[in-house]
């Protein structure tokens, strides 16, 4: 999975980097409301952490933003706020769990596996035009047609599909599919690109398409009927 740790706590961030990494996991982490604002709205995380207090405002006004911007990651409160009215505000404005700090790395762990099987058994999939990419299969479908896609390119598609219709710019795109902290060749981009639009292609005539806006990325339009 990938994880995003919205926490301040830079020995809690190392510990639920470590912990989590361990058991297979990617951890980003932001520790301001302003650089996490962004970052969970363009990179397709599995679930985020986020801690109730930060440095420059409050969890739950960026958890309101995210929501109202149509982001719908799981979101697993982690805070020292433990009554029971607190716990219920934060689950009406949008947190899909709540855990108390100090916790236990176990339950954290199990309750992050239980948000992201959740979600999997309610968002299956995601379609533009009459393509769908399914999300259990990593695949793209059309009728009897079905393309596999690798993780890169399953990651580059869910980010195009997600905002279908919308430029999203190449940094965007590198930091969502490859990392915010990407340092690498930039034109791997255009070579992962090619890659899909190779695989759209083999779905047939009317199938959606990726143009390039130079200079800025790239937008994923819903094909003709064929």
């Amino acid at each position: 999975m990938r994880i995003l740790a919205v926490e301040d706590d830079e020995r809690l961030v190392r510990l639920l980097q470590r912990g989590l990494g361990e058991e297979g996991h990617i951890v980003d982490a932001c520790t301001t409301t302003a650089d996490a604002l962004e970052q969970g709205q363009m990179i397709a995380y599995d679930v985020i952490l986020l801690d109730w207090m930060l440095p420059d405002g409050d969890g739950l006004s960026l958890l309101r933003s995210w929501r109202d911007r149509g982001v719908d990651t799981p979101v697993l409160m982690l805070t020292a706020r433990g009554t029971v009215g607190e716990r219920v505000l934060g689950l009406r404005t949008g947190a899909d769990d709540y855990l108390v700090k100090p916790f236990d790395f176990d339950e954290l762990l199990a309750r992050i596996e239980v948000l992201v099987r959740r979600r999997a058994g309610a968002i299956a999939s995601s379609r533009v035009g009459d393509v769908t990419l399914d999300q259990r299969r990593r695949a793209l479908v059309r009728g009897a047609e079905e393309v596999a896609l690798t993780p890169r390119e399953f990651a580059l598609c869910e980010l195009l599909f997600r905002n279908a219709g919308d430029v999203v710019t190449r940094s965007q795109l590198l930091a969502g599919v490859w990392g915010p902290n990407f340092d690498g060749e930039p034109n791997i981009l255009d070579v992962y690109v090619g890659y899909l639009r190779g695989k759209l292609q083999r779905l047939g005539a009317g199938a959606p398409t990726i143009r390039a806006q130079r200079g800025v990325g790239f937008r994923l339009l819903a094909g003709r009927a064929s």
